[in-house]
């Protein structure tokens, strides 16, 4: 294998290479307009009243309680978007072995159109859940695909584009809601307007390039080193190029990478992977995000006024992603993500506080307490921006060998999806069973969060990916034993 450094290898940063990353990155706008639409859309009552008139009744009641006000598990429309997500993935990793990246980037664009289509014409519930099915398996197919389209120069930075385009979806969601919620039809509007991402991710599909690796994979190696060549700014890409031959002929030695991920040596990686994925949303982030609305209005807060709040902590989720990007490839991935343990616990505890104390099931915070309590959703939602959203991504991506990153990645993408399920399922029954306390229980998954990074995360920044198994894993404490016998096992 090739030990050739990142560093060595000659490229320049053209606008056609940055409008790629871009237009990649698209796939995390869908993904993230998505959830930021999903509360915005769940508040608004032409919407509740059309789907779920039993909510509806409930939340205009006289003395409705703050905590159960929503608690409907038909409510939850948007779950049926993450199952379908969690089947995609695994097809798409399939697509993306035998079409290439750029096909597989199409679809998902085409079944998120298709998904905007049904949901923002829906005239019965079934038309509502079908879209969000086709959504999930746009989301599926972009979120598998789309993070490995970036190459290696600028991983950590790059690779975080994807997640600002998250945030940037949110937020987008966020202010169409706010604009649409007193309009006739506005939910239609909200949810019909996701075609937009979809159809500029369409539109880059057909203008971007393939990756070299695929095309390598698809037997196509003069195209290859020509596309190696236009995204790097280039003529000289002999080193990388031979890297890149070498380690796609490891990958097609193993025949099912999905049963090698499983062996002992395969242990270390996929278990990071799943289990980053399970913390990410343990943090509380996405019941924060798709129900901030919602939530905002338990506080007290008037419709307008919860979904502004909203917005606000959208604008701090995008503004916080720029420091990760600026900081990741400098300070590192555990440092970042240990920090922002440190400062999500600290806010949520005392999210939970001022709750239990002060909002009891009927009446309203002061308005005193009520900005304190934004402040400290702000503060979370900061300092999950700059950690555990990108790394999230970022780091299963960059810890798999060659021959199983695609099959892995997968399963990182399912888990994700899983876990977001069981969230946007539990969130609003568990928000009425557990009222203020549902706080001190994502806080004290943060601290489990914070004693992995210290003692099972490795660091992978500046690692090359063909290396990260023997300077990562064969170097770490607890990982390396996984790779004692590596010699006994045999590639399939």
């Amino acid at each position: 294998m090739s030990t050739t450094n990142k560093s060595q290898y000659n490229s320049r940063v053209t606008p056609y290479v940055f409008s790629c990353w871009i237009l990649a990155a698209f796939g995390g706008l869908m993904f993230g307009y998505d959830i930021g639409i999903s509360g915005g859309v769940t508040g608004m009552d032409e919407f509740l009243m059309k789907f779920f008139p039993k909510v509806h009744e409930r939340k205009l009641h006289a003395h409705e309680n703050n905590y159960c006000k929503y608690d409907d598990e038909n409510c939850n429309s948007s779950s049926s978007l993450y199952i379908a997500a969690l089947v995609a993935s695994f097809f798409a990793s399939k697509a993306c072995s035998l079409l290439g990246r750029r096909p597989t980037i199409l679809m998902a664009s085409l079944f998120f159109i298709a998904g905007s289509i049904f949901c923002g014409a829906a005239n019965a519930k079934w038309m509502l859940i079908f879209g969000r099915v086709l959504f999930g398996i746009g989301v599926g197919f972009g979120n598998e695909v789309c993070i490995f389209y970036y190459l290696q120069h600028h991983r950590g930075a790059v690779n975080i584009l994807f997640q600002l385009l998250v945030t940037v979806g949110i937020l987008v969601a966020n202010l169409i809601n706010y604009g649409t919620a007193m309009m006739k039809h506005g939910w239609r509007v909200s949810l019909g307007l996701a075609a937009v991402p979809g159809l500029i991710l369409f539109i880059g599909s057909l203008v971007i390039t393939e990756t070299p690796p695929s095309l390598v994979e698809m037997g196509k190696e003069m195209e290859a080193r020509a596309a190696l060549q236009k995204i790097r700014g280039v003529d000289n890409v002999d080193a990388e190029f031979q890297q890149i031959v070498t380690g796609c002929e490891q990958a097609k030695q193993v025949k099912r990478p999905f049963k090698k991920l499983f062996k002992k040596s395969g242990f270390p990686a996929l278990f990071i992977s799943t289990i980053i994925q399970v913390f990410q949303q343990f943090t509380g982030i996405n019941a924060i995000m798709f129900y901030a609305p919602v939530l905002f209005q338990t506080l007290g807060f008037k419709s307008d006024a919860s979904l502004l709040s909203a917005v606000i902590t959208g604008l701090v989720n995008v503004g916080a992603t720029f420091v990760s990007i600026y900081a990741v490839d400098k300070v590192g991935r555990r440092k970042l993500l240990l920090q922002a343990s440190v400062q999500m616990f600290i806010s949520q505890v005392a999210i939970g506080a001022i709750l239990v104390t002060h909002l009891k099931a009927t009446g309203t915070l002061d308005k005193v307490l009520a900005a304190i309590v934004v402040v400290l959703v702000c503060t979370f939602v900061m300092s999950f921006a700059w950690s555990w959203g990108p790394m999230g991504w970022l780091i299963p991506s960059e810890i798999f060998p060659i021959e199983t990153r695609t099959a892995g990645f997968a399963f990182a993408v399912s888990t994700n999806m899983i876990f977001t399920f069981i969230i946007a399922q539990a969130f609003l029954s568990m928000l009425c069973h557990m009222r203020a306390y549902i706080f001190f229980f994502f806080s004290a998954w943060i601290l489990i969060m914070g004693l992995f990074v210290v003692f099972l995360l490795p660091e992978t920044k500046g690692v090359p990916i063909e290396l990260v198994e023997e300077r990562v894993w064969k170097q770490h404490p607890v990982w390396k034993k996984f790779f004692k016998d590596e010699g006994k096992e045999t590639a399939d």
